[in-house]
Order: structure tokens, then sequence, then C-alpha cells
């Protein structure tokens, strides 16, 4: 690893590490001045002030909100979230449980967004002004026009309720939990929901950056010198077009995380998003404080890759 780049990650961590501080900070502060709290969760109907009292004593909710906060960053920093107001388990054991159908539907979602949106988008920028481009608008606005509970329920009326070919809910059938094509059919509706809202985003990136590469020097040149219309797309301008793509990948991350909240909500998908939906309803702020800041890091992560991937599609980029 040459140094400039070793230097240039190094100082990512370092921002990272300070963005995760101010990231809790402000979410601690804001549950813990929000009205309500987790007492009335807990005990539940009527209760009396020293009821609700003896909960928040026990709770740690009773001291000063410096010492909460700090007791916290110094169990975070060793690993330890706490434990749920609600259940009593493990913060991290519950968010690792839940982590794996959450990745499953966020990358699914977002492979496939990336392979039909991509060659989609190639082929309106050649094709500009065809009836495939036309198309291809019209798949773009209809993606970013409707929001993704919408756009799930509609897809549960059509392929659940009107054609019987999907499964409307839920990871897997009851005693079939094993078996992965069940898992897949499962997996369909949710995943292209989620996908269909970033697929437009991606196609309306692709084809502008590509007819503005297409207008480069370099492709006439290419094309002067008699090289293949495909390996001048493909090869050529493709490649420098993906930049700008790339970036907007990278920034939809908080979009689909913040999508798969709403999917798995709607699907009842039982992850990272559903997890969250539960705890804010039930106060339950050790989950709520671990969940964000798992969602903070892989943001914060996915940027950092983003920008390393820079140097495989250009290699005239350097962080030197």
């Amino acid at each position: 690893m040459e140094s400039g780049l070793r230097v240039y990650i190094l100082k990512r961590l370092g921002f990272a590490v300070l963005m995760l501080l101010g990231v809790s900070l402000v979410l601690f502060t804001i549950m813990r001045l929000a009205p309500g709290g987790p007492e009335a969760v807990l005990i539940g109907g009527e209760f009396s002030a020293e009821a609700a009292a003896q909960i928040r004593h026990r709770l740690g909710l009773d001291r000063p909100l410096a010492l909460q906060y700090a007791t916290w960053v110094g169990a975070a920093v060793r690993g330890d979230l706490g434990r749920s107001f609600k259940t009593g388990d493990p913060v991290a054991s519950l968010i690792v449980d839940r982590l794996g159908p959450t990745l499953q539907l966020t990358l699914g979602a977002l492979i496939l967004a990336l392979v039909v949106a991509i060659p989609l988008g190639v082929l309106s920028a050649v094709r500009r002004g065809s009836l495939w481009d036309t198309l291809g608008s019209a798949i773009s606005l209809f993606g970013v026009s409707f929001p993704s509970f919408w756009l799930g329920i509609m897809l549960i009326l059509l392929f659940s309720e009107a054609l019987r070919l999907l499964p409307p809910s839920g990871l897997s059938e009851y005693g079939k939990e094993g078996d992965l094509a069940e898992r897949l059919r499962h997996a369909v509706l949710p995943t292209l929901t989620l996908a269909l809202i970033q697929m437009a985003a991606f196609m309306r990136f692709t084809r502008s950056s590509l007819l503005e590469a297409l207008g480069q020097d370099y492709v006439r040149t290419a094309r002067a010198k008699g090289v293949p219309g495909r390996q001048v797309i493909w090869r050529h301008a493709l490649r420098n077009a993906l930049i700008p793509v790339v970036t907007v990948v990278g920034l939809s991350l908080p979009t689909l995380v913040g999508g798969a909240v709403l999917t798995e909500t709607v699907f009842a998908w039982p992850g990272i998003g559903r997890l969250a939906v539960g705890a804010v309803f039930e106060r339950d702020y050790p989950v709520i404080m671990g969940v964000n800041l798992l969602v903070a890091a892989i943001v914060i992560g996915a940027n950092l890759v983003t920008d390393l991937a820079y140097c495989l599609i250009d290699p005239r980029i350097t962080y030197s």
C-alpha cells in the first residue's frame, strides 16, 4: 500500500471515530430529552410516580445525563452496548441475530438495482430518443415517485393477493426455515421493493454520465481509429462514466437502510429495521443507540470504500 493511500485511510478512520461520537452524542441527548420514557412501557396501564421513579433508578436514568453518556461510551468502546430495557438481552446479541436478514435484503436490492440499472442506462444513452430511452425514463420516473411502503403494499396486493404467486411476509414458512428455495421466494417482494427505488437513480446517473462521456475527444478518436462500437462504449466510455455512478451508489446506502426500515415493517421481515422500530415504540434506549451506531458505522465505511473504488475505476486518481 502506497504511503499516500495509507495516510488517507488513517485520516478517514480518525474522522469516522469523531463522526460516530457526534452521532451518538446527538442521539443520546435527543432520546433523554424526549417526553415519555421506558417506565410507561415497562409498567403499562396506570402507575404511580413512586413506581416510575423506582424503574428509572433501576435503569440508571435518574443519574446526570453527562454521566449516563460517559458510562455508555466507556462500555461501547469495550464492545458492550448494554442490555435491552424490554427483554434484558444484550443489545449486541439482538443486533447480530437481526443483521443477517437485513444484509440479505439490502445487498440483494443493491445488486439487483445495479444489474438492471446500468445496462438500461447504457441502452438509453446509446439509443437516445428511441423507444428504449423513453421506456427507461418512464421506469426511472416510476421508481422515484412512489415511497417504499406504498410500493411494497401494491406488490403484495398484486403478487400475493391477486396472483397468489409469492408469499406476502416473513422470512420463510414455519417448519421450512432451512429450505433455501422457500427463503428466496419470501425475499423476492421486499428485495424488489427496495431495489426499484435505487434502480431509478442508478439508471438516470448512468445515462447522463455516459452521454457526457460519449461526447469526449477520446471517444471520437477511438471511433475514428476503427475501434468497434461495443468496445468503445463498454471499455472506454463506460469506465469513465461509472465514477459519478459509484459516488451515487455509495451515497445511496443511507437511503437503502432507511428504506429497509419501512420495507421490513411492511413485509414483517425480521431485520434491524423492525428491531429499531420496535425499540422506538418501547423507548428501549440501549437498542436504539446500538442500532443507530451500527448504521452510522456502515454508512461511514461504505463512503470510504466508495472513495477507494475510484482508484480501481480510474488509475489516474491517486491519494498522494
